[in-house]
């Protein structure tokens, strides 16, 4: 048996996979930001929940610190990075940050070094749910994580997507050699509501009919999700790598393949988040 976090499980592919995998008798922790929302999951799915906003990293820290708790000695095999979104107009958290940046990377990126200890000891796959925005949007300056030069929706949310990919190659290379495996994948253009809160096009697209009938419905983006949290590393998927969908993919962002920038967001992403 083995002891899922899935994280955004609260609605969209999060919620999805996790009913999918309900019956397959592994321990499921769901985490959301709704209490309503991610209680109603867990309840449907026999899952174990707790909440956290991820615009609160003190939110973060808490979480980190009852998973610990939670899976005692048990230890965590799977991490779904799942939770994310686009916004609209920049827009400041209580920490601080722009919050497209923190929902999308640095509060995962706090989650994941947080509970590393765990994850390490359990050979653990850490899946990042990233999105072909990274390549379209994104263009990271490490100095200017918050966009505060030139704001957009979609430059922030391509450039926290991007930090995704970035983090995930980090990870792969920092702690593969200890059994740590790390994927991020872009699950299609799902009906989901990720983008309810935006001021960006892809809010009228994701509610126009033609986004009825050009986006991915919600299961099949949670049976990809679904795909890589019970697949097996360097088998079903490669430590690394950056997939579309189920897709070995090299068409990404040339700042993906930077060793230097990853490295670097990785120490600025530190600096921030306090580690």
């Amino acid at each position: 048996m083995s002891t899922i976090v899935i994280t955004g499980a609260s609605d969209g592919i999060g919620a999805a996979a996790a009913r999918q995998l309900a019956a397959s008798g592994d321990r499921l922790i769901l985490v959301g930001r709704s209490p309503e929302k991610t209680k109603a999951v867990a309840d449907e799915t026999g899952a174990e929940y707790f909440t956290a906003d991820f615009a609160r990293l003190d939110d973060v820290r808490e979480l980190a610190a009852k998973l610990i708790d939670a899976v005692d000695d048990g230890g965590i095999d799977v991490l779904a990075n799942n939770a994310g979104g686009i916004f609209g107009d920049r827009t400041p958290t209580v920490d601080g940050f722009e919050k497209t940046i923190q929902v999308n990377h640095l509060a995962p990126f706090l989650l994941t070094n947080l509970l590393l200890p765990t994850l390490l000891a359990s050979d653990a796959a850490v899946i990042n749910t990233s999105s072909v925005g990274h390549r379209l949007f994104g263009h990271i300056d490490v100095d200017d994580l918050d966009n505060s030069r030139k704001y957009s929706a979609n430059k922030a949310y391509g450039d926290a997507k991007l930090a995704n990919v970035l983090f995930t190659k980090s990870l792969h290379t920092k702690f593969h050699p200890d059994g740590l495996s790390s994927v991020a994948f872009h699950p299609g253009t799902v009906r989901t509501n990720f983008a309810a809160d935006s001021s960006s096009i892809m809010r009228v697209i994701y509610r126009s009919f033609l986004g009825r009938l050009l986006l991915t419905g919600t299961e099949e983006g949670g049976a990809i999700l679904r795909w890589f949290i019970e697949g097996t590393p360097d088998e079903t998927w490669f430590s690394g790598a950056y997939y579309d969908e189920r897709t070995l993919s090299s068409k990404v962002n040339p700042q993906a393949e930077d060793a230097a920038l990853a490295e670097a967001l990785w120490q600025r992403s530190a600096e921030l988040v306090g580690l």
